[in-house]
């Protein structure tokens, strides 16, 4: 029967061709079990409004507006939509293939990587890497079907750095300068010294970044650089820091060890990806600084297609300190923690994103969890300040809130699997009052 349901409701789409279903005089959903973001226990009782694309009331017994749809959850689990910090929509190929792709090819893939997001309940992406500018725009303008993105355009390092893809087949720079094919379609940028660390950023918020992404240490990816070392200097970083703030944004930067993580910090660095290999000193200054933690499990638990040797190296290394990292967060009390996936070089380990939930209970109960992936993500998102693509407030389920919202059959709060079941337990995916899934 759901299978027929699924088949009817894309049949339904295709007619209309639109990429979901508005429902212009308002969606009423009443018998849900509410995680509303932030709380541990769950509200019941209570109706919600949508109205225009937000929550407009929540309250017992809500009166449906004229033509308003009505959706009875029956007892579901309702929740904000997750957002996924750590995502790279336009890197979903194996290296061998995107080395050898058009900027067409790489775009077709990633719309298909961005529907494909939705539907597993993540209306939010914070894109760290990649021109997905206009991938962005086509989702907002109704084009393609996708989750909200919030776009960092190129990573951004220094030469012989985490973006810097050249092989041992290029030219030295010294020499002439052959950029990679991802730094040849604005995937990725190498920028050194501090005046051409600030063209470039610029150049990245002409193109309406949310935020500014830099790397300051070695990548498991990229094929020059241990994890070990510590990238830019600190008036690189700051040139960064300052072009970024100028534009009343932030920077959030790439990098497993400590010496990167508290050069970039005590630089105004305001995020921190990744962070596998850090220390208590460099935690500390984290929380000292009001610092956020980017981590993320799963992309650990694979190898990424087309690494060789070295790169699988690094990666397992990275793997090994994720337990550290978790355990002392735990220990020093440090919250600023968000959630994210990292899953790259394959679109069906997009599908298997969700399992992140389950791969953190090793560490969290599952109500931090939630809130890593709703609420806490969101405080992150809003500092991007006036250059918030998105203005208003995400992961809760509260008045005044965009309506991004999840109804699912199960208890993630009890059982965190139900989270890896999307297509069977997922039964309404609404995006801003726009409803992409309805098995109701």
């Amino acid at each position: 029967m759901r299978t027929a349901c699924r088949i009817a409701a894309k049949l339904f789409f295709f007619v209309l061709a639109a990429p979901g279903i508005a429902q212009e005089a308002g969606t009423l959903i009443t018998g849900a079990r509410i995680f509303d973001g932030v709380r541990s226990d769950l509200i019941e009782g209570q109706d919600v409004l949508i109205q225009d694309g937000m929550i407009t009331a929540i309250g017992p017994d809500l009166d449906a507006p004229e033509g308003a749809t009505v959706i009875d959850a029956q007892g579901r689990f309702l929740m904000p939509g997750f957002a996924d910090m750590h995502a790279h929509l336009m890197f979903q190929m194996p290296f061998g293939i995107a080395f050898n792709a058009d900027r067409e090819y790489w775009a077709y893939v990633a719309a298909t990587v961005a529907e494909q997001y939705l539907m597993q309940g993540f209306t939010t992406v914070r894109d760290v890497g990649g021109n997905s500018f206009s991938l962005k725009r086509a989702i907002d303008e109704g084009i393609l079907v996708g989750p909200r993105v919030y776009p960092s355009g190129p990573m951004i390092s220094q030469s012989s750095g985490h973006s810097d893809h050249r092989t041992d087949a290029n030219e030295p720079g010294s020499l002439v300068f052959e950029p990679s094919i991802p730094m040849k379609y604005f995937h990725v940028a190498v920028a050194d010294g501090r005046d051409e660390v600030l063209k470039t950023v610029r150049e990245v918020l002409r193109r309406r970044a949310s935020q500014i992404k830099i790397s300051v240490g070695g990548g498991t990816g990229s094929f020059a650089d241990p994890l070990d070392t510590t990238q830019y200097t600190e008036d690189e970083i700051r040139a960064a820091v300052e072009a970024a703030e100028d534009w009343n944004t932030y920077v959030t930067a790439h990098v497993y060890n400590s010496d990167g993580i508290i050069r970039a910090v005590e630089n105004g660095v305001k995020s921190i990806e990744h962070g596998n290999l850090m220390s208590e000193e460099a935690m500390r200054v984290m929380m000292e600084h009001d610092a956020w933690l980017s981590p993320q499990v799963i992309v650990y638990t694979f190898h990424p297609a087309g690494y060789n040797d070295e790169q699988k190296a690094k990666h397992d290394e990275a793997y090994d300190g994720i337990n550290q990292m978790f355990t002392m967060a735990k220990e020093l009390g440090f919250e600023n923690i968000v959630f994210g996936t990292d899953v790259i070089t394959s679109p069906e380990m997009i599908k298997r994103a969700n399992e992140e939930f389950v791969l953190r209970t090793e560490w969290f109960d599952n109500a931090e969890i939630l809130r890593q992936a709703t609420s806490k993500s969101a405080e992150l998102l809003a500092l991007s300040g006036p250059r918030n693509p998105y203005p208003g407030a995400l992961g809760v389920i509260a008045e005044g809130a965009h309506a991004d919202i999840l109804l699912i059959d199960g208890n993630p709060l009890e059982d965190m699997s139900v989270m890896t079941e999307y297509e069977e337990r997922f039964d309404l995916i609404m995006k801003g009052g726009v409803i992409y899934k309805n098995e109701l």
